[in-house]
């Protein structure tokens, strides 16, 4: 079983920064693909950003220069890295990870239980 606990959301102000947890426990053998995503209200979950365990990058095009992924490899930890917030980036962010199976076999992916951002004056 693998766990991942976020941490980090809240309130802030338009132009304000956050900065995003998850750190994935639990018996596997290797986390390789984490990443973030949000689900606004009355909208479905989209993709903010991914992080291969080589550091690749991959960013939605509505965060490009505002938002930088990040990860601990020794940790299994992903960071999300957020300025120049806009009321648009209120959400509900997910973490997501692929995690290969301690016997090698299988892949699955996780998700952390949500931490809510909200960007407001």
């Amino acid at each position: 079983q693998v766990q991942l606990v976020e941490s980090g959301g809240g309130l802030v102000q338009p132009g304000g920064s956050l900065r995003l947890s998850c750190a994935a426990s639990g018996s596997f053998f290797s986390v390789n693909r984490m990443g973030w995503y949000r689900q606004a209200p009355g909208k479905q979950r989209e993709l903010v950003a991914t992080i291969t365990s080589g550091t690749g990058t991959n960013y939605a095009d509505s965060v490009k220069g505002r938002f930088t992924i990040s990860r601990d490899n020794a940790k299994n930890t992903v960071y999300l890295q957020m300025s120049s917030l806009k009321p648009e980036d209120t959400a509900v962010y997910y973490c997501n990870a692929r995690v290969q199976s301690s016997d090698r076999w299988y892949i699955y992916d996780y998700w952390g239980q949500g931490t809510q951002v909200t960007v407001s004056s």
